[in-house]
């Protein structure tokens, strides 16, 4: 019996040591995954940054024809001043439009997925069909970033009977 007891120690030593191993090498893997974790949400923050600075510097010139329009609106120069306006808006509609910005179709059925139904109102349009948009919504890829929000028509009004005086 005594030939086997340092046999056991051995075996036991030998199974705390890989035992030992196995948690040096698990807290490595956490440490790992830890600093994996902080680098792709400093490498997110990086893209976000990055892709705010690039619409930053398209909205620059926008606001440069802004400015101008409301110069030449400090003039009285109305012709210009709409001419400046109109300059603006076909601008930030251009830049909107490469980066991906569509405006939501308004005609034909309402479809609660992209349209923000305000007010349905009698018409002789198609019941649920979209017959004034209040204000534009847009996608962006394929999401909405703002839905339309639009009227649209109800049932047409039944015309009353009219009572005969008899």
């Amino acid at each position: 019996m005594t030939d086997e007891q340092p046999q056991v120690q051995e075996e036991a030593q030998v199974e705390t040591e890989q035992a030992d191993v196995q948690d040096d090498r698990l807290l490595r893997l956490a440490a790992d995954f830890e600093n994996y974790k902080k680098r792709a949400a400093r490498e997110r923050e990086e893209y976000v940054a990055l892709a705010n600075e690039r619409l930053v510097k398209e909205l620059l010139p926008i606001l440069d024809d802004l400015e101008r329009a409301l110069d030449a609106a400090g003039k009285h120069e109305e012709a210009t001043v709409e001419e400046g306006v109109r300059l603006v808006h076909r601008s930030l509609a251009a830049l909107l439009q490469r980066n991906g910005v569509r405006e939501i179709a308004t005609e034909g059925k309402f479809d609660p997925h992209v349209h923000e139904a305000l007010l349905s109102q009698p018409s002789e349009a198609d019941e649920g069909s979209v017959i004034d948009v209040v204000q534009k919504g847009y996608t962006l890829g394929d999401r909405v970033v703002r839905p339309a929000r639009v009227v649209i028509a109800a049932a047409a009004p039944e015309p009353e009977p009219q009572e005969s005086d008899g």
